[in-house]
């Protein structure tokens, strides 16, 4: 009779775990786009651009990818990123992942990454990612270097797994590069950190190159405050004015 019982309850615990499982996605699910909508509500309320540059919060990130082009097929290999407020930088509140790719990834962008195949095989996938970088950031400014490659990717990436659009506001490093350093053509992230004398290290990885992005968005910050930029509307009047 008792391993009758015992055979009842181990069938009835396999038809039940399932369901069980499935219902506890949802609510995860659920809740994570609950908190994205939240976060895109904050986003239309919120302006940062009046708001004094050595207070305001950023989010210095950091994409590698597979390619250029994400309609084509290239994706997000990992993500990286540091906090900071004003010109200090959160060194201590980081965000780092790699991502589970579909597509075989080149032995050459392996190469440039220092990434492994092992390594994206056992990550998770881009939708989790997401969620925790979206959870990560906030509603807060961000900021990357030649950040339209960036912002093409976090934007096909945001529609094709979570279905809504990408609203935050992404900065771009070179645009108060224009203004503390107009003499001078600074394009690459290594002649950037090269003229402010920016350790560049571990190049290619996502946290280590959203860490020196940060370090050189502070040093623009400093230069644009001393030159009376106390604001982003102050800086993009100016460029506006030619």
């Amino acid at each position: 009779m008792m391993n009758h019982m015992i055979q009842m309850m181990k069938q009835l615990s396999s038809k039940l775990s399932p369901s069980i499982y499935t219902s506890s996605q949802q609510r995860s699910t659920a809740q994570s786009m609950s908190h994205l909508r939240q976060i895109q509500r904050e986003l239309k309320q919120g302006d940062v651009l009046d708001k004094p540059l050595k207070h305001l919060p950023f989010v210095v990130f950091d994409l590698e990818t597979s390619g250029f082009n994400p309609d084509r097929g290239d994706s997000i290999l990992s993500i990286g990123a540091v906090k900071m407020i004003g010109t200090d930088i959160i060194e201590t509140d980081t965000f780092y992942s790699t991502i589970q790719t579909k597509k075989e990834v080149s032995d050459e962008v392996l190469a440039l990454t220092g990434l492994k195949k092992d390594e994206l095989n056992d990550s998770p996938p881009l939708a989790e990612v997401l969620t925790n970088f979206y959870q990560f950031i906030g509603g807060t400014t961000l900021v990357a270097h030649h950040a339209s490659h960036e912002k093409k990717f976090m934007s096909h990436a945001t529609w094709q797994m979570l279905r809504t659009t990408f609203q935050h506001r992404i900065v771009d490093t070179s645009f108060l590069t224009k203004v503390v350093v107009p003499h001078k053509s600074l394009v690459t992230l290594d002649e950037c950190c090269e003229y402010h004398q920016i350790p560049v290290e571990n190049r290619h990885h996502a946290l280590e190159d959203a860490v020196m992005t940060a370090k050189l968005w502070r040093q623009n910050l400093i230069l644009a405050t001393q030159l009376g930029f106390h604001s982003l509307r102050d800086v993009y009047t100016f460029l506006a004015k030619g």
